[in-house]
């Protein structure tokens, strides 16, 4: 069996693959014999998106009078053989252009060579641009090259790769098959990209804080441990960059941000992946209600970048940017999503707990606002589909985040919540050191009594905070989740090149 193609459909995926396997092997030996089978001396100097785009309008005889050269290199994905004379598509990652391949103008030395080429081989071309009958922009070779030998076949181009675990295991083939995975994450990096530049011309100073930390903090998470072996220590991965970003602001940094990687020692979903993108910044003499106004106004910004529109479809569901967000109380949702569930009964511990046991979750220890927090998740976090500000904490669930002046039972803290998931946490800071160290105590007893995701208790930021941290306002939003919502990606691991997997 060979799989030489003379259509244009790549190996079939019933062929033994091993067999194939083993029959490219042959022939990178035989290449290999008669000189360098990898070489690294063709220089391309065109895209293939580029020159369709500078000559794709362009008529035949345009061409013909004046002859354009290029150079172009890529992945063979279509090949027709057709005796003296032969097409070939390739693909770089601005997309795809026709090569015209003749056995009298590249020699019948490399042209017998080439018939042995395979899809999936990247080759190198040099020649003239011109147009085909039916009007297609090609490449007539005239130097043909044999630059890196594909030793696997690819999946058949009609079906890419309908195994949704091997499109995540070998994201390398994905994005050579599917040009919808190619647009997520050339969209993704424009939107970090354009979410770093929206930071710098608002006068925020790009930052870096350490990713191993002596004590993990910043969030209620359960933690990654790694041991240094030089200090016989044990370190964390970091859950948030939280506490040292705050830090710098004590140091005088007043507008600083960190786009950067968290890890969370948690389970595997369509909306989890223990290792994650975030965006942190703080703001010196800024607090809550400011941070949502500029968070706002920065989604909207991404929005524009990526998509040229504030509003777009998400999993086939209007979605609308452009509007003010909406800003609720945890009980106002409720009521909003629930108008049934009285005042009465959401001030009531033992209505919340049924009702959080009727809604299939099972409840945890805490008070009054926790109770109501743990019924908002389980009732109506889920329906909030259009940006939606839910706002003032409580104090029991919110350990870094100001307390209210009006009610110290709430905090100045908000989360934003679009087409049901939690897109930004942000907050007025906890600056009064004594408060802190307070808080931490009870983080710490907490964690003593059982709760793993409860936090240390840090002195040295104790330390730092009692040399003076101005008012500040703080804020952090989901890049993998923001990402999946501007690309309409349904699942995290969709927007992340190479999410964490089970093991084979």
């Amino acid at each position: 069996m060979s799989d030489q193609n003379t259509n244009d459909a790549p190996a079939s995926p019933a062929a033994d693959e091993n067999h194939i396997i083993a029959e490219r092997r042959e022939k990178l030996a035989q290449w290999r014999a008669s000189g360098n089978a990898f070489p690294n001396d063709f220089t391309r100097e065109n895209t293939a998106g580029k020159l369709d785009e500078l000559y794709g309008d362009k008529d035949a005889e345009t061409l013909e009078a004046t002859p354009v050269q290029v150079k172009v290199a890529g992945r063979i994905m279509l090949k027709r053989v057709m005796g003296k004379a032969s097409f070939v598509t390739i693909q770089d990652l601005s997309g795809r252009i026709q090569l015209y391949v003749a056995r009298d103008t590249i020699g019948e030395e490399t042209y017998a060579d080439f018939k042995r080429w395979d899809i999936g081989d990247i080759v190198g071309c040099a020649g003239a641009l011109f147009k085909t009958r039916t009007g297609e922009l090609t490449v007539k070779a005239e130097t043909l090259r044999l630059l890196t030998k594909s030793l696997r076949p690819l999946p058949d181009k009609f079906h890419g790769l309908t195994d949704t675990e091997s499109k995540y295991r070998q994201r390398y083939v994905d994005l050579i098959m599917s040009e919808e995975s190619r647009f997520t994450f050339v969209a993704r990096s424009r939107l970090v990209q354009s979410i770093r530049n929206y930071m710098n011309n608002h006068g925020f100073l790009e930052v870096e804080t350490p990713m191993m930390h002596p004590i993990p903090g910043g969030a209620t998470a359960k933690p990654f441990v790694t041991h240094h072996n030089a200090l016989d220590r044990d370190l964390f991965l970091r859950i948030a960059p939280e506490l040292f970003l705050k830090r710098l602001v004590v140091g005088g940094f007043e507008k600083v941000f960190e786009i950067n990687r968290n890890f969370r020692n948690e389970g595997l979903s369509p909306r989890h992946n223990p290792e994650f993108t975030m965006m942190e910044f703080y703001e010196a003499y800024a607090n809550y209600r400011t941070l949502m106004d500029f968070t706002e106004g920065l989604l909207r910004h991404a929005a524009r970048e990526a998509l040229g529109t504030e509003t777009f479809d998400y999993q086939g569901r209007a979605l609308d940017l452009s509007a003010p967000f909406a800003r609720l109380t945890i009980v106002e949702a409720i009521r909003k999503h629930h108008p049934g569930f009285t005042v009465e009964q959401l001030g009531d511990e033992v209505w919340i707990r049924q009702k959080i046991k009727d809604f299939g979750e099972e409840v945890k220890p805490g008070g009054l606002g926790s109770l109501q927090l743990q019924l908002f998740e389980a009732s109506t976090e889920a329906e909030l589909w259009e940006p939606t500000f839910i706002i003032d904490y409580p104090v029991e669930v919110s350990p870094l985040a100001r307390a209210s002046d009006a009610n110290p039972e709430i905090t100045e803290r908000f989360e934003l919540f679009i087409v049901g998931r939690e897109i930004a946490n942000g907050f007025s800071e906890r600056n009064a050191p004594e408060d802190q160290a307070a808080r931490f105590r009870a983080q710490a007893a907490a964690k003593d009594a059982g709760d793993e995701e409860a936090m240390y208790y840090d002195a040295d930021y104790i330390r730092a905070l009692e040399f003076g941290l101005p008012p500040t306002g703080g804020c952090g939003i989901g890049i993998d989740r923001l990402a999946m919502l501007l690309t309409d990606s349904p699942a995290i691991r969709d927007v992340i090149l190479f999410p964490q997997m089970r093991g084979e």
